[in-house]
């Protein structure tokens, strides 16, 4: 006899093979895309709530949980259940909070950054009061108040409490306590203790000459809409609370510390190793904590090419068990040599060369319980790409072995059985036992000439390695560096002996009294030099105090650094999540920057388990985060209907086309009615399909027009690219940003535009459009019919800025040209930003200029046969003065002004110069190609001029401005290049 319906469920054949119950039934057959159009009807078994839940995070992060289920890995089981609980019990905790708690955790407020002192303030404040239209949600009329700026939301809202009751004659006037003030249009709210003029909003209307418009909003509509979100998600059931299990400890174990003996692997043999087979094969073999060597490198015997080459050898390695650090790994290569026969004929030079990597593999001496790691390991590697500095091992690469095991090469090793019971690392108990013994006495008499020599080391403005006598004198004084110094932390860090565990126990013991450290120098310590815990441990202590936005504005580096971590169950990851479930902006963010590398094998598993946490203790923003998924989703399948047909037809037929496509309702619901993932303030509310297009470029990005006037806001535009790398371009747009809270906090607002760029996926990513801009190429062509003379035209920038702003407008669209041109003429001569043309140099209708495209930084400027083709430090081309100069030859007045701005931005950057060089440091996780090594942070040391006084940067940035005014012919000739090569004009 037949069940109810919900005693059932369909299955299908998934795309990569696997048997799926479609538990969300919700979903369209054409998002679910079963291999066979075939469903099979099954009784339905287990728990159909947590089922839906789970397959609704699969469904999100790109992965099937099943698949974590399925590795049977005690680590991985061990971290999703401490993950699960923590994150139930906040989301528990989130449910209870009354509606403004609730507000401040999903709609954090929007501020500009307050200058530090007084009389400094970058931010428009107006001398006279501000004109406010307000309107409550119900419907009616709007109101119009005049408002003095430096009053607060609340003040407003009485106002309009006010109002609607004499308007209305109501006799009970509402609590103005009980509303909020919306930003029309988007998902943003004015709400706290702050002056009208602090809010983003409120100073965007003002430098735009608008009248801000704001709707107020009831406390009940605010609960109804938290319901909405929860509403469609299942909330799982509450899981019974466990103690946390006891450690498995063996009855008897040994501590490490007590063993003196050499540390030893035995190398057994390969596996699918794929080599010429004229050469040998060798592994070699080191031990590393950091980047620190922790002794020398040992090498196999040499054998014949096979699939399955034999060794059978012990390689010993010149550390006692004994001195082994906590997080040492072993990292080990294959690479293939030619034979020694032929190889002694030729030159040294030519015999390097023939060394040929074949793979690498990273594997840790410990297990995540602190057991030193015994008998048999197959390890899957990853295969080498050689570099240019020659080195085979890569200690920095991932301690995840390849999943890929099907076909990637392996070696298969054997740990040492050292001991009849297991070896732990001593507890942190028996460390700072160990620690306490061998401290020197604090009365040490202190020697002027030693304390003269440390304050000199210390203080060293260049980077260099120190030498042995230097690093000895930074030990010994390492009390007096904690209580004179304690910013040099990691100076002592790089200095400890990490192979004698006399010394790490000291250095372990000195950091529990350690003061905190600011966060400037908490961000150097979560470079992958420093892995030892308790210094992690320490450093997100440190990290703690970070306010929301700051936090957000070191997100990128942070979620990239996650990638050092040895273990899942790290300091970093925690922090991270505990405050992405604090506040959902930073949650949004975090969530995608993961989400965007799901794809890279190395990362999958950590990033995965990360974003299911996440998923788990925030249901009720999956919600949003499924529909903005859905899109992207739409987006990608839209653009490779395009260029497929971009093949065959001309654009108008494809543009057609792709107009037919988006009508589809299934289209038209994916695009209609979500969060921006660029900015979750945006709501994307119905798509323009009208105006929508594609561009010519190779990928053809699509260019998608939203409407949000029923809203009461204005168009939005969004650029999907798919094939092209957006990190970089992240990464730029965030420093650009950074550089703009900077100036901004010294009382200098130079009107950047930092738009939106947010990478999510592989080679996906989205791009806001600046609305009422258009490029240079495009201004200087439309106001000249020849492409060849467009770049030499010096008045049509000035002429357009005239047809945009008429009358007094103009003076302030000059202004903001100005401030705009310094602030961009600063950050890509710092950044070094090359391939600047006129095409990828940009201005708004309101006369601000900025930079989009940033494919080349750090000086790796592009070469046009063999020739540095960027002759310039930065852009600032004659057609730029003669904007800044309004059009008057002789207006020096203005230029030195200009010239002013642009000193002081640099100099501002300067005194900032550590923190740009920490997070470019802590990027080099990402493995973009143009940030890979030191000597590409080194341009930043020399464009920031770090090892110079302030008055000889001064004088070198002069120079360099002089320069760029001098040659800015070039930029013309090489514009005028450009132009003939691409006519713009569509």
């Amino acid at each position: 006899m037949l069940s109810d319906p919900d005693a059932y469920v369909f299955t299908c054949i998934n795309q990569t093979a696997e048997r799926q119950e479609l538990e969300d039934e919700q979903r369209r057959l054409c998002d679910i895309q079963p291999f066979l159009p075939v469903l099979r009807l099954v009784a339905r078994e287990g728990d159909r709530v947590k089922k839906l839940i789970n397959s609704q995070i699969s469904l999100l992060i790109g992965k099937g949980l099943h698949e974590f289920d399925s590795l049977g890995d005690s680590e991985v089981d061990g971290f999703r259940a401490k993950m699960q609980q923590f994150c139930e019990e906040r989301e528990a905790k989130q449910r209870q909070l009354n509606w403004k708690a609730w507000m401040e955790y999903s709609f954090p407020v929007q501020l500009e950054p307050m200058a530090h002192g007084l009389g400094r303030s970058s931010l428009h404040i107006p001398n006279k009061n501000l004109f406010v239209n307000v309107k409550f949600e119900a419907g009616g009329e709007s109101f119009t108040f005049q408002i003095a700026p430096k009053e607060c939301p609340l003040t407003l809202m009485s106002y309009a409490v006010k109002k609607q009751a004499t308007v209305f004659r109501r006799q009970r006037v509402s609590s103005p306590e009980e509303y909020t003030l919306q930003v029309n249009g988007k998902c943003e709210y004015l709400y706290g203790n702050y002056p009208f003029y602090q809010f983003q909003y409120i100073q965007d209307c003002l430098h735009h000459g608008r009248v801000p418009h704001l709707t107020m909003v009831h406390s009940s509509s605010i609960l109804a809409m938290r319901e909405e979100q929860t509403n469609g998600i299942t909330q799982p059931p509450k899981a019974a609370s466990k103690p946390p299990p006891v450690p498995k400890k063996k009855p008897t174990s040994v501590s490490l510390w007590s063993l003196e003996q050499p540390y030893y692997i035995d190398l057994v043999q390969g596996s699918k190793v794929n080599a010429d087979e004229r050469m040998k094969l060798v592994v070699q073999a080191g031990l590393y904590h950091g980047h620190e060597m922790l002794c020398k490198m040992v090498s196999s015997t040499e054998v014949n090419v096979c699939s399955e080459p034999m060794w059978g050898q012990r390689l010993e390695f010149e550390i006692n068990v004994c001195d082994v650090p906590r997080m040492a790994r072993l990292c080990l290569a294959l690479y293939s040599v030619v034979e020694r026969a032929k190889k002694a004929r030729s030159t040294k030079k030519k015999s390097k060369k023939a060394d040929c990597p074949i793979a690498w593999v990273n594997v840790m001496l410990f297990d995540y319980q602190d057991q030193l790691k015994t008998g048999e390991c197959c390890l899957p590697m990853w295969s080498s790409f050689p570099d240019d500095k020659g080195e085979l091992l890569n200690p920095m690469g991932t301690v995840q072995t390849n999943p890929n095991t099907e076909s990637a090469a392996a070696l298969v090793i054997h740990f040492p059985e050292i001991s009849l019971y297991p070896v732990y690392y001593p507890s942190f108990e028996q460390i700072l036992e160990q620690g306490k013994n061998g401290q020197n006495p604090h009365c040490v008499v202190e020697d002027p000439e030693e304390k003269q020599q440390l304050k000199e080391i210390l203080e060293r403005r260049s980077h260099t390695e120190l030498y042995e006598h230097e690093k000895d004198l930074v030990w010994k004084m390492r009390h007096q560096i904690q209580d004179q110094y304690p910013r040099a932390l990691a100076k002592l860090l790089l200095v400890t002996k990490w192979n004698k565990h006399e010394d790490v126990a000291q250095m372990i013991h000195l950091l529990q009294s350690w003061p905190e450290l600011p966060v400037l120098n908490a961000l150097e310590l979560l470079d992958f030099s420093f892995p030892d815990r308790y210094v992690c441990s320490f450093t997100v202590n440190s990290l703690k105090k970070l306010t929301d936005d700051e936090l957000f504005q070191y997100l990128l580096q942070l979620v990239q650094v996650l990638k050092y971590e040895s273990y899942l169950d790290g300091e970093l990851a925690k922090f991270l999540l505990d405050r992405a479930l604090s506040n959902r902006k930073i949650g949004h963010f975090l969530f995608w920057h993961l989400r965007s590398e799901m794809h890279v094998p190395s990362v999958t598993l950590r990033f995965g388990l990360i974003l299911e946490a996440y998923c788990r203790g925030s249901t009720h923003h999956m919600k949003a985060l499924m529909k903005q998924g859905e899109a992207l989703n739409k987006m990608k399948a839209l653009n490779d209907i395009i260029k497929a047909s971009a093949q065959k037809n001309t654009k108008p037929q494809t543009k057609e086309f792709m107009h037919t496509c988006m009508r589809q309702e299934t289209y038209l619901e994916a695009l209609s009615n979500l969060q921006s993932p660029l900015n979750p303030g945006i709501i994307l509310a119905r798509v323009s399909v009208e105006l929508c297009t594609f561009m010519d470029s190779k990928m053809k990005p699509l260019w998608i027009v939203f409407n949000n006037e029923e809203m009461g806001g204005s168009t939005v535009g969004i650029i999907f690219k798919n094939g092209d790398d957006l990190r970089q371009d992240m990464l730029t747009l965030q420093m650009i940003q950074l550089m703009d809270i900077l100036w901004k906090k010294e009382g200098l607002d130079l009107r950047m535009t930092p738009y939106g760029c947010l990478s999510t996926g592989d080679k996906t990513g989205l791009i806001e459009v600046v609305m009422h801009s258009d490029t240079i190429a495009n201004i200087q062509l439309n106001k000249s019919n020849m492409a060849a003379t467009a770049a030499f035209n010096k008045d049509a920038l000035l002429n357009w800025l005239k047809s945009k702003n008429p009358g007094d407008a103009l003076d302030r669209a000059i202004e903001e040209f100005t401030l705009s041109c310094a602030g961009y003429c600063v950050a890509t001569y710092v950044l070094g930003i090359g391939d600047r043309h006129s095409d990828n140099i940009m201005i708004r209708e309101n006369g601000q200029l900025f930079h989009i495209d940033f494919g080349h930084f750090l000086g790796n400027f592009k070469m046009k046969f063999g020739i540095n083709r960027e002759r310039v430090p930065f852009i600032l081309t004659y057609d730029f003065v003669h904007v800044i100069q309004q059009g008057k030859t002789n207006n020096s007045e203005k230029f030195e002004r200009f010239r002013g701005y642009c000193e002081r931005a640099y100099m501002i950057l300067r005194c900032h110069g550590l923190l740009f060089l920490h997070l470019f440091a802590l990027m080099k996780a990402a493995g973009l190609p143009e940030l890979s090594c030191s000597k590409d942070i080194q341009y930043l040391k020399d464009s920031l001029a770090l090892g110079k006084t302030d008055e000889e940067a001064r004088k070198h940035f002069q120079l360099k401005f002089n320069e760029a005014l001098r040659e800015s012919w070039k930029t013309k000739v090489n514009w005028l290049a450009h132009n003939v090569s691409k006519d713009n004009r569509q």
